[in-house]
């Protein structure tokens, strides 16, 4: 679904977790950025000016890859912003490839839809999905997150012949644990032999996933997998009769101040919700800042009581020792009991949840020709690094 784009994005320079994220509203005098957000200085919300800069300075620079945009919020207010221009039409040119939206080098899909202002978040689609599941909860839609998920795959029945696939849950598929052979982390998402490029090649997406054999037992092993969330697109569908992108819309999107996004759909015309959403950075900021507040919005709840919290409650092992997985949402622990959230995207998408420091940071940008993405760990060192003492 495309929402008419009807603000002007405007590039700036700035102005001259042991309560996890429990620690609601922390400054209750900054106003919420519903409609859009306050703007303050670094130095007035205790950040160094210079410790931003530098690091923008790296990030423009190329030699960190294709930096699309650095955005850093503390205390509810914008301290810094800033965007580096890269042609994107030559370097999809130079690759003589078929132009699609799933040809992720087509510089009409990527990194900006169309050329406009909306950025692909890829993978951080995945968190909204799983806000969508638990919001379907809230609503009564959705028993919880223990349901086995063939109980919303009724037309799919033939492909639980096995046992074990028959008994992965709702919450087994959020953690990334359902037990599907699946692989798509050992190779570029430009090969045609990633288990997700041969899904997205598909025509039906949900009878693809189901046709792979198990090589788990459900909840046992961690193994990233963009089809498990799929899955969980079609039981929002079956659940609630909206897709996702329908659903967040009314449910999320209009009540934190989400206007302009686009969501890529599946040939079926289920929305792909593991990485086809689009939005604007200060957008994505807002999704951040309503889980900084434990899902809460200028009073109201928009996710279930302890939702946030309970996404957290369980650290999952990943195949990086430095970074932990939970509800469709990474955690990089640091220092000895903290812990920053993170929503992770192909090619440089970062979301940055701070909960100790009250801060919220968005990177954008589309490393996809075999060079470095940004490292997320990086970029919450340097953001740590820009807090004055």
């Amino acid at each position: 679904m495309f929402k008419k784009i009807g603000r002007v994005y405007l590039l700036w320079a700035s102005l001259a977790v042991t309560c996890g994220l429990n620690c609601v509203n922390k400054n209750p005098a900054a106003p919420w950025p519903t409609t859009d957000w306050q703007l303050s200085s670094p130095a007035e919300e205790g950040i160094s000016y210079d410790s931003l800069r530098n690091f923008s300075d790296q990030l423009k620079s190329g030699e960190l890859g294709y930096i699309d945009g650095m955005l850093v919020i503390r205390n509810g207010k914008v301290v810094f912003e800033e965007s580096y221009k890269h042609n994107y039409d030559s370097l999809y040119e130079a690759t003589n490839t078929q132009p699609g939206q799933y040809n992720y080098y087509d510089s009409q899909w990527h990194p900006y839809f169309n050329k406009t202002g909306l950025h692909t978040m890829q993978s951080i689609s995945k968190s909204f999905t799983a806000a969508a599941i638990g919001i379907a909860i809230k609503n009564g839609y959705i028993e919880s997150v223990d349901v086995p998920i063939k109980s919303y795959l009724k037309e799919y029945e033939p492909s639980f012949s096995d046992k074990k696939k028959e008994a992965i849950t709702i919450k087994d598929a959020l953690t990334m644990r359902a037990g599907i052979k699946w692989d798509e982390l050992s190779m570029l998402y430009t090969d045609t032999t990633s288990s997700c490029v041969q899904m997205e090649a598909s025509e039906d997406w949900i009878q693809y996933v189901l046709d792979q054999p198990m090589e788990n037992e459900p909840g046992k092993k961690w193994e990233y997998s963009s089809g498990v969330t799929m899955l969980l697109s079609k039981i929002i569908f079956e659940a609630t009769g909206d897709n996702v992108s329908d659903y967040l819309e009314k449910e999320l999107f209009e009540k934190i101040g989400i206007n302009n996004y686009y969501w890529k759909q599946t040939p079926k015309g289920l929305t792909d919700a593991e990485g086809g959403l689009y939005l604007e950075p200060r957008d994505l900021a807002k999704f951040g800042y309503l889980y900084l507040n434990n899902g809460l919005w200028n009073g109201n709840s928009i996710l279930p009581k302890d939702w946030v919290k309970n996404n957290s409650a369980e650290l999952i092992d990943t195949i990086w020792p430095a970074f932990k997985y939970g509800q469709q949402w990474w955690f990089i622990p640091y220092d000895k009991d903290n812990i920053a959230w993170l929503a992770s995207g192909l090619g440089g998408q970062r979301l940055l949840i701070v909960p100790e420091f009250d801060i919220v940071a968005v990177f954008t940008g589309w490393n996809v020709y075999e060079i470095t993405a940004l490292n997320s760990y990086l970029a919450l060192q340097k953001v740590l690094g820009s807090i004055l003492k």
